[in-house]
């Protein structure tokens, strides 16, 4: 009997979760928030922590940088070393760290748009300024503008670039060669790369993520990757990370850095659901979520190509974030999506939160029950019916 019931639908009403903090009769379909039961063994372990009844300090074991190696190495082709891992209890803390600890103030951090938003607030929160290397758009795909990128990466002022990769929103996975251009580009202009790649588990089938440091010796030694069970795994609240860093003298910064922060020690449940998620059990369960969100992706997207012609939706390689171009209805996605949340209670994401050219798009979440994905494009086919 199959245990993994992606169908299932969870009522997550009064629950705390900032998701479903909405008016009834709204769906919420916005933040990077999975609908889904986690993985079974995750659930397991948890069970077993909680059973302990005491929760105190912890420490981070040999099994936690184990569990990290075997499956950077087996699933993405990166051998990692025990000394590159350093635990945190946040990607986005991570980053905030970095940018504090490796810039200085009303220095510039470059950022390639349309981004994932909170980028922009790791920046602006700790007195830098940010650096827009917009993205180039074209027939429903993006790639990197490099002519714009080395101009942005000449200026004295800008000493590091925030990556992301897998990209958010734009759900792009960046190649071996465009990675290493990036490299490249940032050893001779002396930018430090530091690669969020959160979401680098929820690569459609087919799909392989290239780990930044991986590339080659020269994009392994000018960065820091920040990487995480909780996005794929659906375990967001549990703050579990980890920054990979294999140059020794940024490790040791970055390693003080965090510590200096207060973000490098583990809450109760942090070890044991990385331990689990990053097991063959949960290799078994994220195969089975992935191949679930690839079929909400291809329904939304036939939807669109059937019933609203005039949306287009971007390629997607990885993440469960579709990103809707709405140019044939506006260039004012933020006016566009309250005005689909009025109509109908759908509470999608507004493009323009994320700059370059946001501000025609969308961005919709479809990591939740096929049912709601139904009900989801439903409610956008009536907003935009009535709008003419």
């Amino acid at each position: 009997m199959d245990s993994f019931d992606f169908d299932k639908v969870i009522d997550r009403h009064n629950t705390l979760s900032l998701k479903w903090d909405v008016a009834d009769g709204e769906l919420p379909m916005w933040v990077a928030d999975m609908d889904f039961e986690t993985a079974p063994c995750i659930v397991e372990a948890l069970k077993k922590r909680v059973e302990r009844s005491i929760f105190g300090y912890g420490i981070i074991p040999e099994e936690w940088y184990a569990v990290y190696m075997d499956w950077w190495g087996k699933h993405h082709g990166f051998d990692i070393e025990k000394e590159w891992l350093i635990f945190t209890t946040g990607v986005i803390p991570a980053i905030s760290t970095g940018v504090r600890k490796f810039t200085t103030p009303a220095e510039k951090v470059i950022v390639q748009t349309p981004v994932y938003d909170i980028f922009f607030n790791s920046i602006i929160n700790n007195g830098r300024r940010i650096s827009e290397n917009p993205l180039i758009y074209n027939e429903g795909t993006y790639s990197m503008d490099f002519d714009d990128l080395e101009k942005k990466m000449s200026d004295p002022l800008a000493t590091m670039l925030l990556l992301c990769n897998p990209q958010n929103p734009a759900g792009k996975i960046w190649d071996t060669v465009t990675l290493e251009h990036v490299g490249e580009l940032a050893k001779r202009h002396h930018v430090l790369v530091f690669s969020d790649e959160i979401h680098c588990d929820l690569t459609a089938p087919g799909c392989q993520y290239v780990p930044f440091a991986s590339v080659s010796k020269v994009c392994r030694d000018n960065s820091i990757t920040a990487v995480a069970p909780t996005k794929a795994f659906g375990i967001p609240g549990l703050h579990s990370a980890a920054v990979i860093v294999p140059e020794e003298g940024l490790r040791q910064r970055m390693n003080r850095a965090l510590n200096t922060d207060e973000v490098a020690e583990p809450g109760a449940f942090a070890i044991e659901s990385a331990v689990a998620a990053f097991s063959d059990e949960g290799w078994e369960w994220l195969t089975r979520l992935r191949d679930y969100i690839e079929g909400n992706k291809q329904l939304v997207c036939s939807f669109v190509k059937d019933k609203l012609p005039k949306i287009k939706c971007t390629e997607q390689d990885a993440t469960y974030l579709m990103w809707l171009d709405m140019s044939a209805y506006t260039d004012d996605s933020e006016r566009l999506a309250e005005d689909i949340r009025k109509r109908t209670g759908l509470y999608l994401s507004a493009g323009s939160i994320y700059r370059g050219n946001g501000s025609a798009f969308l961005r919709m979440n479809v990591a939740c029950p096929r049912s709601l994905v139904e009900d989801g494009i439903g409610r956008l086919q009536e907003a935009l019916d009535e709008k003419g």
